[in-house]
């Protein structure tokens, strides 16, 4: 989630009632609405001169709508059950149908798709007596059936939970496993562990029990955008390049069973700056996103898809979020 803050007047959007989306209302013209982001709107505290979020969360749709989530909070709340004003929790599955926020009326956990229709709410395990939702990370999976949180507490007491949506099911990783996200396909989970001696260890935790792992070399474990693939075990590391030294980012892939890294290939795009996000679509195609959000401007993000053999890029898409942001998300992230 990007939390650039600024303050203006907020886009038009299509505000559609209950709980976030209910089907048939405004523009349900689109058989399979998709989304490509959600953002909030700042607010400026003239108090003390302080942004916070404020208005609803809105989606940015693939056809160019933005549609409210009035249902979705602004806020969180800590252990001790105060409100924060701040706002992390909302996650858009990668195929941008399905959604996760926390729900305003009384901080749940829900899952909904993006068309509309009931929202499915999570096990009141998902966030434990003594955690607060400005504790957690929430991800959804490629498809949105599976949620995982993340927990941020140091030292780590408590370990990521993984939650199946249809049936509430929740299992848990090994104890000081730390989320980086879902493979390709939605099989397996990657996690990142720090271990004693500096080192970081890569797993893959397939969903159905058992796990693969690896300790990789520091230009893996330092990257700063990993992407596990539908295969289970193939993992595209991004490195920035460097700026200073007009060195283009560039993309490898690692293999958490062999070990193998791959030669680099340098990537068509601006020196010091990687894709922030990348993911594997089910059909192993390796999608990234790049953006400029600086403060106070408007923030552009631009989709490609990327050969980890050849480094080439296509983009293959490209939208914009008002400079009055407070954060956002993009699909998958």
């Amino acid at each position: 989630m990007r939390h650039p803050s600024a303050t203006a007047a907020l886009l038009a959007s299509a505000v559609i009632g209950g709980l976030g989306l209910t089907p048939g209302a405004a523009h349900a013209q689109s058989d399979s609405p998709v989304a490509q982001a959600a953002w909030v709107k700042a607010c400026t505290d003239k108090k003390d001169d302080t942004d916070h979020p404020c208005g609803h969360w809105q989606l940015i749709m693939r056809d160019g709508r933005r549609v409210a989530v009035p249902g979705a909070a602004i806020s969180q709340v800590d252990a001790k059950g105060h409100e924060v004003q701040d706002t992390l929790t909302f996650a858009i599955s990668a195929d941008g149908r399905v959604m996760a926020y926390e729900r305003k009326r009384d901080h749940r956990l829900v899952v909904q798709p993006v068309a509309g229709g009931p929202a499915r709410t999570l096990p009141k395990a998902a966030v434990p007596k003594g955690v607060g939702t400005s504790d957690i990370g929430v991800y959804l999976s490629p498809k949105g059936d599976t949620v995982v949180i993340d927990y941020g507490d140091e030292p780590v007491r408590l370990p990521v939970k993984v939650i199946t949506v249809a049936t509430g099911k929740i299992t848990t990783l090994p104890r000081g496993e730390l989320m980086a996200g879902f493979s390709g396909d939605g099989d397996e989970v990657l996690t990142r562990r720090n271990l004693s001696d500096n080192t970081v260890r890569l797993s893959a935790h397939r969903l159905g029990g058992g796990s693969i792992k690896q300790t990789p070399p520091q230009l893996v474990a330092n990257a700063p955008t990993l992407a596990l693939a539908p295969d289970g075990r193939t993992v595209a590391v991004f490195t920035a390049g460097n700026a200073d030294k007009k060195k283009r980012p560039t993309v490898r892939t690692y293999d958490l069973e062999t070990g193998q890294l791959s030669g680099g290939a340098d990537l068509p795009l601006a020196p010091g700056v990687p894709p922030y996000l990348a993911w594997w679509s089910p059909d192993g195609v390796l999608h990234g996103t790049v953006e400029k959000d600086e403060v106070g401007e408007t923030a552009v993000i631009r989709e490609l898809t990327v050969d980890p053999e050849s480094g080439a890029v296509r983009q293959t898409g490209r939208y914009t979020i008002s400079k009055t942001r407070y954060a956002y998300v993009k699909a998958g992230e």
